[in-house]
C-alpha cells in the first residue's frame, strides 16, 4: 500500500471516529430533551471541546496530504469532501450542544402535548436516523443510498415550516408556556439545519464518488415544481 493510500485510510478512521463522537451528541441531546436530564444535557456540551478537537486535527490532515502528496482524480475528491463533511459535523456538533443548552437551562420536562402537537420527537428520531444512514453510505461508498437521504430532508423541513403556526396557536390557549414555547421552536430549527447539513454531506459523498456536484439542483427543481402548480 503506498504512502498516501496509508494517510487516506488515516483520515476515514479519523472522520468516523468524529462521527460517531457527534452521533452520541446528538442522540443524547435526544434523550435530554425527552427526559429532561440536566445531566446528560452537561455531558453533550463538555463533549463539544473534544468534538472541535476531532475538527481542527482532521482540518490539519486534509492540509498534508494536499500539500505533501498533491493527490489527483478520486483521491483528491475524497479530500476535499472530508473538509466540508468536517466542517458540518463540526456544526451538527454544535447544534446538539444548542440543544442541550436549552435543556440545561430550563430543567423540566417539555409539554408532551406540545411536543406531540410540533411532532419534534418525530422530526428528532428523523433526523437521527437520517445522520446515522449518512454514516452508512459513506462507509459502503453508496451514492444511491446518499441521493435517498436527500429527499428525506424534505419531512424535516415541512414539520419546520408548520411548527411555528402550531405553537403560536398553543401559545395563544397557553400563555403561561411561552417561554417553553420559544425553546422548542429553537430546537425545531436546529433540527431542521441539522437536515440541511447531513444534505450537505450527502452531497459530498456523490460528490467523492461520482464526480458529480449536485448541489442545489434538488432545490432548484423543486423551485420549478413549485411554479408549475
Amino acid at each position: 500500500m503506498s504512502h498516501i493510500d496509508l494517510e487516506l485510510d488515516r483520515l476515514k478512521v479519523k472522520l468516523m471516529e468524529m462521527w460517531d463522537l457527534v452521533e452520541y451528541q446528538l442522540q443524547s441531546g435526544r434523550e435530554a430533551m425527552i427526559s429532561a436530564d440536566t445531566e446528560l444535557a452537561r455531558k453533550v456540551l463538555k463533549l463539544g471541546k473534544k468534538v472541535n478537537n476531532f475538527d481542527v486535527k482532521i482540518d490539519r490532515m486534509c492540509e498534508n496530504l494536499l500539500a505533501l502528496y498533491t493527490p489527483v482524480a478520486v483521491d483528491l475528491r475524497l479530500v476535499l469532501a472530508t473538509l466540508k463533511i468536517n466542517a458540518n459535523l463540526e456544526r451538527i456538533g454544535d447544534t446538539a450542544e444548542g440543544i442541550s443548552m436549552f435543556v440545561k437551562n430550563r430543567e423540566k420536562l417539555f409539554n408532551p402535548e406540545m411536543l406531540e402537537l410540533t411532532k419534534a420527537i418525530k422530526m428528532f428520531d428523523e433526523a437521527l436516523s437520517m445522520f446515522h444512514e449518512c454514516r452508512i453510505a459513506y462507509k459502503t461508498n453508496n451514492t444511491e443510498h446518499a441521493l435517498a437521504l436527500i429527499k428525506r430532508d424534505k419531512m424535516l423541513n415541512k414539520i419546520y415550516r408548520k411548527s411555528d403556526k402550531i405553537i403560536a396557536e398553543y401559545l395563544r390557549k397557553n400563555p403561561d408556556s411561552i417561554e417553553e414555547g420559544l425553546a422548542l421552536f429553537s430546537i425545531i430549527k436546529k433540527l431542521e439545519r441539522v437536515g440541511d447539513q447531513i444534505t450537505n454531506i450527502a452531497e459530498e459523498i456523490i460528490f467523492y464518488q461520482d464526480a458529480k456536484v449536485i448541489k442545489h439542483k434538488s432545490k432548484k427543481k423543486d423551485k420549478n415544481n413549485g411554479k408549475d402548480k
